[in-house]
């Protein structure tokens, strides 16, 4: 037979022609390799599921732990606002230990000075509300009294018996275990935040220290000059707003002693820790005075109310743009817009760590973004 020039398919391939490759995968026993760069569906299928998986988890494991990651920012937050307290004893040749420890004992006092203010007046009001009851469970019986009036029309101790029978009272018991189950939590939040801002203050240079090791060396004293500058603003902050917190409270205590509203310095102390809270604190605080006015006459809570009204608008547009413009160089529409967002976001915490936030985010942002931007 006469030979041709295709190659037998049991032969092996013919040699290949002068000065040209063979190709790696066309070699007798060399398998055909995949381009380098490329991935396999399962290996790029694997990974996004894999990455998707531990992303859920982490935003779980996230939400879990949100409440403390909460307390731990609110603990933070009051370290550094305490800090130039802390530094003003330091430059008079205190300790650290010892200055923080001055600090929080101060802190402390004025707490249970609160605390002690409030909890007599509040206890002799549940005495007396329990030593009256008695008389107004009569007066409902009786027909010609205003509270039996009422009774007659609306039946209020049929609707009560009703209540307690159909749920046993369990309904009682259950919001009575709700209550002490809030109090605790409340007494423990506050315990943890006492506790770990004593760890933040007294470790705050260590702190400071550590995390710049994560900045490169070459940007390491920029780095530093710009948090240093963030807190120093939020100390003057804090300073600013302890301020404005005294005037408000001072106030309340004048306004109800030329009023005879009872409880004068239990209701300034409350109203000066109130308005701490930008915005809604005062408010709150208002309302709260004026309630308790309503024990002294109606007018007294009306013109109550109208005084904390036009406090307000004093404070806002008089007072604290003032005092924050010396203390943070925030402008006032930047101020009202950060507590809103922050408020929506992490509640009474948000409103009140907001302008110290919008203050840095202005820093960062006057020092990284916009002279880069001029630079376009």
């Amino acid at each position: 037979m006469a030979a041709t020039d295709t190659p037998s398919s049991f032969g092996p391939p013919p040699p290949p022609e002068d000065g040209a490759v063979t190709p790696p995968h066309s070699r007798p026993g060399v398998a055909a390799r995949r381009p380098r760069g490329t991935v396999s569906w399962f290996t790029a299928g694997f990974g996004a599921t894999l990455g998707g998986v531990l992303a859920y988890s982490l935003a779980d494991e996230v939400l879990r732990i949100s409440q403390l990651v909460v307390l731990l920012m609110l603990a933070f937050f009051v370290a550094v606002s305490l800090d130039p307290f802390v530094r003003w004893l330091e430059r008079h040749r205190v300790r650290r230990a010892v200055a923080v420890a001055v600090v929080l004992l101060a802190f402390t006092a004025v707490f249970a000075g609160f605390l002690a203010l409030v909890i007599a007046p509040v206890t002799s009001e549940v005495q007396a509300f329990l030593r009256s009851l008695p008389r107004w469970l009569q007066e409902l019986r009786d027909h010609h009294s205003r509270l039996g009036r009422l009774e007659d029309r609306y039946h209020l101790i049929d609707k009560a018996k009703s209540e307690l029978g159909s749920s046993g009272g369990s309904g009682v018991v259950s919001g009575l275990l709700g209550a002490g189950q809030a109090i605790f939590s409340t007494l423990s939040d506050f315990v943890i935040v006492m506790v770990v801002t004593m760890y933040f203050m007294a470790g705050l240079p260590q702190i400071k220290t550590f995390a710049y090791r994560f900045v490169p060396g070459t940007r390491r004293a920029r780095a530093e000059a710009l948090t240093e500058e963030i807190f120093v603003r939020t100390g003057r902050y804090m300073l600013g707003n302890l301020a404005t917190s005294a005037i408000a409270g001072l106030a309340t205590f004048i306004w109800c002693q030329v009023t005879d509203v009872p409880y004068a310095a239990a209701l300034g102390i409350l109203v000066a820790l109130l308005d701490l809270v930008p915005m809604v604190g005062s408010t709150i605080g208002g309302i709260v005075v004026s309630l308790v006015a309503l024990v002294v006459s109606l007018p007294i809570a009306i013109a109550t109310a109208v005084f904390y009204i036009a406090f307000r608008v004093a404070e806002d547009y008089l007072i604290v743009p003032r005092v924050m413009k010396y203390a943070v160089d925030v402008h006032p529409i930047v101020t009202v817009v950060a507590v809103l967002i922050g408020g929506a976001l992490l509640g009474i915490i948000g409103a009140l760590v907001a302008i110290p936030a919008a203050m840095a985010l202005g820093l960062l942002l006057d020092e990284f973004v916009f002279p880069r931007i001029e630079r376009l």
